[in-house]
């Protein structure tokens, strides 16, 4: 493996900072083979199931859209400035999803023990074969450097327990998982499967209109009710569940009175929603707090309410990168 010099490659990613959206960013092909490589090296030798110290903040799918991931640093703080935990989803649908992972590896390898990626449904071969990725790699290099990403993809970790008390993955819940142990079994390099516990939590979602679980309409995974999610906390000790896999309009989303949420931090997704993204900061007592950014351009809406009587802060107005509002779970 030829070395690189990595804090020059993390450089020339940010050299668009401040640019209009769009402008690429060119590395050489063994550049990007010694991000895939190292970066599955460091990740096959941390755990599947990934125990995180808060504080830390968490990001949900990006998807391709780097100049929003760029805004999310800066109102975030660029590594080592604060620690990361990004919930799967790189790639696909976007148009710079090489500028996008080939950052969040480089600083995989800089800061392997404060910044974190978890899997998500499109670090799959199977699935960014058809949903841009693949043709990205093709057009701008070549379909070998397509297959180095998927040897990467498939050693990704699989979830995140961050202070023993917030449980979070790409997609959701499975109804075959009953102890973390089961994660922690799953060998890695390994593909997505059709089924089972490694599929359901990259693919699966919450359903206010479910009890228990039902067939999930995208053809894998499953969907889960609100009693599902109150079990399983209660069960394994937890407070929250924090999932991206959804777009959703204010970038977070509770479900279960709270004992779930959906993030997801790609604003104005695909440029066909009107979504704001967000990003939950998790601070060292476990409190959480979401900072939310607008797409581009547009102003910010104000008085946002959120609150409940089960809720510890109260609400801001939601302009990009402002605190929403601050929340931990009671104990019982």
């Amino acid at each position: 493996m030829i070395e690189i010099d990595l804090d020059s490659v993390i450089d020339r990613l940010l050299e668009v900072r401040g640019n209009r959206p769009g402008k690429s960013v060119k590395l050489q092909e063994y550049e990007i083979q010694y991000l895939c490589t190292k970066a599955r090296e460091i990740m096959i030798t941390q755990p599947i199931l990934l125990e995180l110290e808060p504080p830390i903040k968490v990001c949900g799918d990006i998807h391709g859209q780097y100049y929003d991931l760029l805004r999310l640093f800066e109102y975030g703080g660029f590594p080592p400035d604060a620690n990361y935990l990004f919930l799967g989803d790189y790639v696909d649908r976007g148009k710079q999803s090489l500028e996008t992972i080939c950052l969040l590896l480089a600083y995989k390898i800089k800061y392997p023990e404060n910044f974190f990626l978890l899997r998500g449904n499109h670090e799959s071969s199977s699935v960014n074969r058809i949903y841009g990725f693949y043709d990205e790699c093709k057009r701008r290099y070549n379909i070998k450097l397509w297959k180095t990403f998927s040897d990467c993809f498939n050693c990704l970790p699989i979830a995140a327990i961050i202070g023993e008390r917030i449980m979070t993955m790409h997609g959701g819940l499975s109804p075959d998982l009953r102890s973390m142990d089961q994660i922690r079994r799953i060998m890695r390099p390994t593909e997505i499967p059709e089924e089972g516990i490694l599929a359901d939590m990259l693919w699966s979602d919450p359903d206010s209109g479910v009890n228990g679980w039902a067939t999930n309409d995208r053809g894998a995974g499953f969907t889960f009710g609100a009693d599902v999610v109150t079990t399983f906390t209660q069960k394994h000790d937890l407070d929250l569940i924090c999932r991206a896999h959804q777009v959703v309009e204010d970038g977070f989303e509770f479900f279960a009175k709270r004992r779930l949420v959906t993030l997801f931090s790609a604003p104005n997704y695909c440029g066909e929603f009107d979504n704001a993204a967000a990003m939950m900061s998790v601070d060292e007592d476990l409190i959480c707090s979401f900072q939310i950014l607008r797409p581009a351009g547009k102003a910010p809406t104000s008085n946002i309410s959120r609150g409940n009587s089960s809720s510890s802060g109260s609400s801001n107005s939601s302009g990009s990168g402002r605190k929403l509002f601050s929340w931990k779970r009671s104990k019982s």
